[in-house]
């Protein structure tokens, strides 16, 4: 089936103007025509922020209990116990002043997740125009800058995904796989939400979470309702 027929008969089912309970809108997803590869789920979800004031920087990480479906390259900075601890929780690299070196001289980082102990933070600022367009800089928000080594480098493994609002203010993130299980994909979203709804800034006015959009890698999106997701997103 062609791109162009598979979008029309997605559309027949979905109608972009409707707003869907959780539930029939992953089924919705689910239930469309399959491509050669397993398709993503993506969210978006708008937040009511001003993204001018410093203090709305909606970021954080979230541990999503049923991972996105592939595992998570992770790579740690650190030294002595620490990178020793980072090895045996199952980071893909481990490393400090050579790691540096390495991705000075390579001008890239091939990772998904980069930790790092707050001693060793102080030394990655050299690393920014490596780090910083690819959204890997360690940030204490995301739990990324810890001392606590061993549990970050797990929970990264598990599944960890990290957000941050865009200039528009809204989150873009993967929370699966389309051959994830309707509870499986549930239970994620729902972890994300709530994550979100405790890091709600005390100065935001109005409604925090304005829309959410539920999207597969290659189908259209489908409004989410948010009452039928968690409590507190007003």
């Amino acid at each position: 089936m062609g791109l162009s027929k598979r979008k029309k008969a997605i559309l027949d089912k979905v109608d972009v103007m409707k707003t869907y309970p959780l539930k029939d809108a992953i089924e919705l997803l689910k239930n469309s025509p399959k491509l050669k590869f397993t398709e993503s789920v993506d969210i978006s979800i708008n937040l009511g922020i001003d993204t001018t004031k410093s203090d709305q920087n909606v970021r954080g990480s979230s541990a999503l209990p049923h991972g996105i479906g592939k595992p998570s390259v992770v790579v740690v900075f650190a030294e002595g116990q620490d990178a020793k601890a980072a090895q045996k929780a199952g980071a893909d690299k481990v490393g400090f002043e050579d790691l540096i070196e390495e991705i000075k001289k390579d001008k890239d980082l091939e990772a998904d997740i980069v930790i790092a102990t707050p001693e060793c933070m102080k030394s990655l600022g050299q690393l920014g125009r490596v780090l910083g367009p690819k959204n890997l800089m360690p940030n204490p928000k995301e739990g990324t800058v810890t001392k606590n080594i061993a549990q970050a480098v797990e929970k990264a493994k598990k599944g960890q995904i990290r957000y941050k609002i865009d200039k528009a203010g809204i989150i873009h993130t993967t929370v699966g796989k389309l051959d994830f299980e309707t509870t499986q994909l549930t239970e994620n979203i729902k972890t994300l939400i709530n994550d979100l709804i405790k890091v709600k800034p005390s100065s935001i006015k109005g409604k925090y979470m304005q829309n959410l959009t539920l999207s597969s890698t290659m189908g259209p999106g489908i409004k989410v309702d948010l009452s039928t997701i968690a409590e507190g997103s007003s």
